[in-house]
């Protein structure tokens, strides 16, 4: 099984919304096959479908100050913070090829990133009881929110790497109370390449999975 890699670059949300509303359909008629797209946004605050907006604790005159805008989704979650630095997948897989077990798909996206922490970087990280998403310590490096139709995914996850961990006091993040968030610019002490890190976060990923991938052109995803 092989599936295809496309890096969109710093994207729009409700562009890269789009991308993925477009690819599901394809997927669901079979016109194409599973897709994991690696990108960045600009500042942007979304909330999924059981989301409380009260999580949301910075005024709109900040938001607005900051170019940050609030985006209401259909995935899984609360509030999630998007940014510069931070590398987000949107895998967009039918679960028909594997298993069509949902929990097993959100736990080895864990599992991923889990992996690239330690096997590259020496970093403890782990899971939370209750709490979906990748930890170190008491502080989440990972966020994980996906949205299912027909067994086709969308939405997908949010790797801190170089973000500014200060965004994240605009939220109260996922709504979990008396937890925090890292990454691995904190963790490291310094930045690392995001190029570089999308390409082991689609290595960890594909090990993961078990599957293999080749990389497509951005410009062919759009194009077609």
């Amino acid at each position: 099984m092989k599936i295809s890699i496309v890096k969109l670059g710093l994207i729009e949300y409700m562009k890269a919304l789009e991308i993925q509303t477009e690819l599901v359909a394809m997927r669901r008629q079979g016109q194409i096959g599973d897709i994991l797209l690696l990108l960045e946004h600009p500042p942007v605050i979304t909330v999924g479908a059981g989301g409380d907006r009260t999580n949301i604790v910075a005024s709109d005159d900040i938001l607005k100050a900051e170019g940050a805008e609030v985006v209401q989704i259909n995935r899984g979650g609360d509030v999630t913070y998007h940014g510069p630095g931070q590398i987000v997948g949107y895998p967009i897989f039918d679960l028909s090829g594997y298993g069509r077990d949902i929990h097993e798909f959100v736990s080895k996206i864990e599992e991923t990133f889990i992996s690239l922490l330690g096997e590259d970087f020496g970093i403890e990280a782990g899971r939370k009881p209750k709490f979906t998403g990748v930890w170190v310590g008491d502080d989440k490096i990972t966020a994980i929110g996906i949205a299912v139709k027909h067994w086709v995914t969308m939405h997908g996850f949010a790797f801190n790497v170089n973000t500014r961990l200060e965004h994240f006091k605009w939220i109260v993040p996922c709504g979990i109370v008396g937890k925090g968030v890292t990454s691995l610019e904190k963790l490291l002490g310094r930045t690392s390449d995001m190029d570089r890190m999308m390409d082991s976060v689609a290595r960890h990923f594909c090990d993961v999975f078990d599957i293999e991938y080749e990389y497509m052109d951005k410009d062919e995803l759009i194009c077609r």
